[in-house]
């Protein structure tokens, strides 16, 4: 049995908060509290307030609000030798980290934050952000060093009755499948984490439940007015919520099911809305997921084919250096989609690809 879902980065006097309180009221709520404890200089105050007032920002896409606020919720910490705190504001930045794109440092603030949870006695942090590093290796495509750890990290949340937890795990472990192929495992591995966000009333967890079955759904069944309607579902949560970058993924989502059902001009103008929203958050990852698409269906549109591959070798060239290490291969799909052997299509790609590495290795 799992308990109502709660939210343990609204700490101090914001515990009142609800894990489906909207961001704005997080944010304002948690600006009057840091401020008061600023006044008082109540450091551990300051701290915990502080974690929640980064949270919301980094959410809404203000990054450079987001960074600075973790960063001053960790001094505050410091400054109140609190270990816990510390590792909770390090955990913030490890996840601003990766949602701009910067995983080599993602990687050492998450597993600095899992260590002085540890240190500090507090296991939620620490599952935090043991959790934090295996969707950064996730992201990254590197399933095989992370499947374990996602699997841990669920008995452990299944063990607490903690339905938060419990949500994320089973949909990393999902999306792991759909990524290699195994639809049926990852639609009832999504059902299960929507059904217990559901009953745990976890809404944001709920919504990504929501994408992943509607991505399963076009993919596997071509059925893509059921898909629709998931995304339908989830959008109304994110749009309440002011979940910014979730709300930009369900219309990159919406942006992948109308393609695949041929609809490729529908399909271009939610990958271009899309687009733009994640260039307003600064969010690279999702930039250029959104290009990728709307390269693909402007193609299907008659786009120029020299132009096609060329904007293919750019963002070869974008992937691998924000670190995302199944670049080739969702380039290698677009370049069999449009012809894998138009030979100067193919030698743009891989000449972007081999180039990108170079620099990577230097």
């Amino acid at each position: 049995m799992y308990g109502k879902a709660f939210a343990p980065e609204y700490q101090g006097a914001l515990t009142k908060l609800s894990v489906n309180s909207s961001l704005t009221d997080v944010l304002a709520a948690g600006t009057e509290q840091l401020r008061a404890a600023e006044q008082t200089g109540q450091h551990g105050d300051a701290a915990r307030s502080g974690l929640a007032v980064a949270e919301a920002h980094r959410r809404l896409g203000q990054i450079g609000d987001a960074d600075r606020a973790w960063k001053a919720s960790y001094r505050a910490a410091r400054e109140a030798d609190d270990t816990a705190a510390m590792a909770w504001a390090l955990w913030s930045g490890g996840t601003l980290a990766r949602q701009r794109g910067a995983f080599p440092l993602a990687r050492r603030l998450l597993q600095l934050a899992a260590d002085f949870g540890e240190r500090g006695g507090d296991i939620v942090v620490r599952g935090y952000s043991l959790a934090g590093l295996a969707e950064t290796g996730r992201i990254q495509g590197d399933y095989d060093a992370v499947h374990r750890l996602h699997e841990q990290l669920l008995a452990e949340a299944r063990r607490r009755g903690e339905a938060r937890h419990t949500v994320w795990a089973l949909e990393g472990i999902a999306q792991i499948h759909r990524n290699t192929g195994s639809y049926d495992t990852a639609y009832a591995l999504f059902e299960e984490a929507a059904e217990i966000a559901a009953g745990a009333e976890d809404r944001r967890g709920h919504a990504w439940a929501l994408r992943g079955l509607a991505d399963v759904v076009s993919i596997r069944d071509g059925d893509t007015e059921r898909a629709l309607a998931l995304l339908s579902e989830a959008e109304t949560t994110c749009r309440a919520m002011k979940l910014s970058s979730a709300l930009a993924y369900n219309h990159k989502m919406r942006g992948n099911v109308l393609y695949r059902a041929g609809r490729y001009t529908e399909a271009r103008d939610l990958y271009e809305q899309a687009l733009a929203e994640f260039r307003a958050m600064s969010e690279p990852r999702g930039q250029a997921l959104s290009r990728l698409g709307l390269t693909k269906s402007r193609a299907q549109l008659g786009h120029d084919r020299a132009e096609t591959a060329a904007e293919l070798a750019e963002l070869a060239r974008v992937l691998e250096r924000i670190g995302l290490r199944h670049a080739r291969e969702m380039v290698a799909r677009a370049q069999e989609e449009f012809g894998a052997g138009d030979d100067a299509m193919a030698g743009a790609v891989d000449n972007a690809v081999a180039s990108a590495e170079a620099v990577a290795v230097r």
